[in-house]
């Protein structure tokens, strides 16, 4: 069993990384030769604000007074600058957006495994160009752009990581914070000579990153009257920073402002995904070199923005991040033409440096290049485009700009996904052949015709395994030879052993062909499609999550198609049911959009309620009750109970304004490390190991809910204790005994009994039932799937500080307390029924790994970045389930078969 958990972790790894390398591999080239506009610019500084989290509606719409509600800003879009709506793209983070507002290119995906924290390759930015930069905010912002920077020129000025504090009274101070320390600054420098020398210097960046609009909206929510507030305040500080500097610099007229902003944010505060509301963000420029405001009478998109916010008579140029908006400059068209001639250079050397790089790690005869921009196409565009520079044909040479900007990047996108279709033809190789493999594991084991078959094999030559071992031989010489990367090793050799055991297994697939063959047709056709009709499901449930309540209710008619109805008709109702009460959290909306206490506190009281059936029950069973069962029981209640004050508490004292009391967050963080521990305590018959687990995993659940979800565990535990009885009655009736009664029956680890039983239909069914159920513990809730389901509101029990790992992994606590409770509960299934885990644990990872297979190939490179990351989202998400059911499974174990014993004395249970 532990060579083939290694050998099935080893692959889904390989597979889960493959991804990475097919699709995540940083787009940036390096080795260029710097390229410069030969003419002056219009400004000597750059005033750039960031409004982190700053929605477009809610800067540029009229207050319920009919008022602005940043009224400088809107000064300054009607009298003194241009404006429009800046298009972020996913994952609308901070760290991605400052990228592209900063570095002028969208975010390499691979920061993505650092949390969008740090550089995970080098890149210039115009922080790194300029003669000096002074910035002012949060650390982790600032940080970024210095750490890249080279030289001694990037100076930062940043408050403690403790200020961002979703609970505190007035978190608008940290944008204040900016505003004053700007201003101290500017006041020291008049009494600095050297300072103020540098002040004065051309190519220099004034960078205030303000984070208290984006804060309050976690916190408090967009609509808020805080983040509202919040705008205004930002708004006078702007305000105030121009004023100042006009004075500092003399109106000059040499300073350029921006104000913008990295990504915006949700109606139920949080961004991550491709909604309207965080790709939309504000876009105001104005000062040297900027067009003043344009009137029109009419303009076309295809939003009602402009007559919603009252804009529709100034015109709006919408601009993409990380682009340069060349329309809104206030400069000669000599300029624009040399500053395009100038970024086709650029771009166009990146093609050829990649081209370059390409072409020596691929074999000449291998080797097939961009056919759209041959060298001479390259010059004859350059040629032709610095003669109508030289011309004055201005607007005929942007145009051929333009036209080489885009070949440029579409042979970087080439050769950028040059192995691609090689990397993923091995990678479904190796897929299939570990779902072929895996499949006939199970058949071997629990065949009878497949045993007889293996008695008359002879002993299996050498042939085989030398064939595959020159195979990979030749295979790692091509890969040498072409110096690629060690990852591809990985990609193509791995198949190779896979295949290798697969057809030394051939005698069992011929013997289990020939029993296949003994089937009507009919009936193997009608289970092959009802097979894949369910695996369609699943699927598209991770699209639709009403798919989940459709399939519930399929479940819940299970009973009238078999003779449980008949024989065990309370079970069969309860099955019903708890069937349609779970079908209902797939309709509700996702997690954190709507948050009520209510339904928490309800939920809690639901619990305790049953605890007291549960306790009353025990007391009653004299023969087989001892005083610490009872103490554990009362104990869990108690920890109930206290979750429930945690959480009202909490509540009420961030509606106060009051932040995370010190006592609220110990006890959370107690209860949390309790409910590791109270299950094991509990006695291994299975219903109460089984309670146990509920009610310690009820507690923590509770201080990580903010609304309905709280009740999705309760309903989905005892579907699971009614799906448990409904198994042992399925058993029975297929004439197999069972010897014990299931509240009798005790958690025992055993590592595995392979020979209990042979394989039947209803086997399938249950590794099936149990992918769906795990599939409903994910996606019950919301679908966790687009990043902005996740709601910080969700660990305000244990911190309100911002710390992504800290937050992170309560949340992924909170997600996997489902899965737990399934993985339970399949734990007793299996015990019940009899038979081998190995083998119903293979069932369920072949279902998963088909969904995967199928979600590989609906990845994709094209349309919207919104659809692209949803697709690699959805083959991530099955491989990471598929990996995590084994330390589930290892998880499950530990919970349901060990017994910790207090003080060391024996106990005993009377069965």
């Amino acid at each position: 069993m532990l060579l083939y958990i290694i050998l099935g972790l080893l692959v889904h790894f390989v597979f889960f990384a493959s991804i990475f390398d097919i699709y995540f591999t940083s787009p940036l080239v390096h080795g260029m030769t710097p390229q410069f506009t030969p003419l002056p610019p219009p400004a000597k500084r750059l005033v750039l604000f960031v409004a982190d989290g700053l929605r477009a509606d809610k800067l540029y719409e009229l207050d319920e007074n009919g008022n602005p509600r940043a009224p400088f800003i809107r000064n300054i879009i009607m009298n003194e600058g241009s404006w429009g709506i800046s298009h972020t793209r996913v994952p609308t983070e901070s760290r991605p957006g400052h990228v592209a507002l900063i570095a002028g290119f969208y975010e390499d995906v691979s920061a993505v495994a650092k949390g969008w924290k740090e550089n995970p390759v080098e890149f210039d930015s115009l922080i790194n160009e300029t003669k000096y930069t002074w910035s002012w905010g949060s650390a982790d912002i600032l940080a970024m752009f210095a750490k890249g920077a080279s030289g001694n020129h990037v100076y930062t000025y940043s408050y403690d990581a403790e200020s961002e504090d979703f609970g505190a009274q007035d978190v608008a101070k940290l944008d204040t914070w900016v505003f004053d320390n700007m201003k101290e600054f500017f006041h020291a420098a008049r009494n600095n000579q050297s300072l103020f020398s540098k002040l004065n210097e051309e190519k220099i960046v004034f960078f205030l990153h303000l984070l208290g609009i984006d804060t309050n909206g976690h916190a408090h929510r967009p609509s808020s009257r805080e983040y509202m507030d919040n705008i205004k305040i930002v708004d006078e500080g702007v305000k105030e920073i121009t004023s100042m500097l006009k004075d500092f610099y003399g109106n000059d007229g040499k300073t350029a402002f921006i104000f913008t902003s990295d990504h915006g944010m949700t109606d139920w505060g949080f961004h991550g995904a491709g909604h309207p509301s965080e790709t939309c963000t504000p876009f105001v420029t104005w000062g040297a070199g900027i067009k003043y405001p344009q009137k029109v009478s009419a303009q076309k998109f295809d939003d009602t923005y402009l007559e919603e916010w009252k804009l529709e008579n100034w015109k709006r140029q919408d601009v993409n991040q990380g682009i340069l908006p060349v329309d809104i400059l206030n400069s000669t068209d000599l300029f624009k033409a040399e500053s395009m001639f100038t970024n086709a250079v650029q771009i166009l050397e990146q093609f050829k440096v990649k081209m370059t790089q390409k072409k020596e790690a691929t074999l000449p005869f291998l080797f097939t290049p961009f056919k759209l921009l041959s060298d001479s196409k390259q010059m004859n565009i350059l040629r032709k485009a610095r003669s109508y520079i030289k011309q004055k044909k201005y607007d005929e040479a942007v145009s051929l700009c333009k036209e080489l900007i885009n070949l440029s990047l579409k042979g970087l996108s080439y050769y950028h996904t040059y192995d691609r279709f090689f990397l993923a033809f091995n990678v479904v190789l190796g897929f299939v052949g570990w779902i072929s493999y895996a499949s006939l594991l199970i058949i071997k084991s629990h065949c009878n015709l497949t045993r007889s078959v293996g008695k008359e094999v002879k002993k299996p030559s050498h042939l085989l395994p030398c064939c595959f071992v020159a195979i990979g031989v030749l295979v790692a010489l091509f890969l040498l030879v072409q110096a690629c990367p060690w990852t591809y090793y990985v990609y193509c050799l791995l198949p190779l052993p896979i295949w290798c055991a697969f057809l030394r297994e051939f005698p069992v697939l011929q013997g289990f062909v020939t029993l296949l063959l003994t089937f009507p047709p009919s009936r193997f056709v009608g289970y092959l499609l009802l097979f894949i009709l369910g695996v369609e499901v699943l699927v598209l449930s991770f699209f639709y999550r009403y798919m989940l309540t459709a399939g519930l209710i399929v479940f819940a008619g299970w009973p009238f198609i078999t003779p449980l109805w008949t024989r065990a008709k309370s079970t069969s109702l309860s099955w019903i049911f708890f069937c349609l009460l779970l079908a209902v959290f797939p309709l509700m909306p996702v997690v954190g959009r709507k948050p009520d206490i209510f339904l928490v506190m309800s939920a809690g009281l639901l619990v305790l309620l049953l605890s007291l059936f549960v306790v009353t029950s025990v007391i009653k069973r004299k023969d087989s009750f001892v005083n610490e069962e009872l103490v554990l029981h009362l104990l869990q209640m108690v920890s109930m109970v206290l979750s429930m004050c945690v959480v009202y508490g909490t509540h009420k004292s961030l509606l106060k304004k009051q932040g995370l009391p010190l006592l609220n967050q110990t006890a959370s963080w107690m209860i949390l490390a309790s409910s590791f521990v109270m299950p094991l305590l509990s006695p291994l018959i299975l219903f109460d190991r089984l309670f146990s687990i509920l009610l310690s995993s009820m507690s923590t659940y509770l201080l990580l809910s903010t609304g309905y979800e709280a009740l999705f565990p309760l309903v989905l535990s005892c579907l699971m204790f009614v799906w448990i009885h409904m198994e042992q009655e399925t058993l029975q009736q297929s004439g197999i005994s069972c010897k014990q009664k299931v509240s009798s029956i005790q958690f025992a680890y055993n590592t595995d009994i392979t020979q209990l039983r042979d394989l039947y239909l209803d086997d399938l069914r249950r590794a099936f039932f149990l992918v769906f159920f795990l599939v409903t513990a994910f996606f019950g809730t919301g679908n966790i799937a687009s990043v902005n389901s996740f709601d910080l509101a969700s660990v305000y029990c244990f911190l309100t500080v911002f710390s992504p790992y800290m937050m992170g992994a309560l949340m992924m606590w909170k997600i996997l307390i489902p899965f737990v409770l399934v993985m339970c509960a399949f734990e007793a299934v299996q015990l019940t029924t009899q038979l081998s885990s190995k083998s119903l644990f293979l069932m369920v990872i072949i279902t998963s790994d088909i969904m995967a297979l199928h979600f590989f190939f609906l990845v994709k490179d094209y349309g919207s970045w919104l659809d692209i990351g949803t697709s690699i989202s959805h083959f991530v998400i099955v491989i990471s389930m598929t990996i995590f059911l084994v330390f589930l499974n290892g998880l499950a174990q530990l919970l349901t078969t060990k017994k910790l014993r207090l003080c060391g004395r024996p106990k005993s249970h009377l069965i």
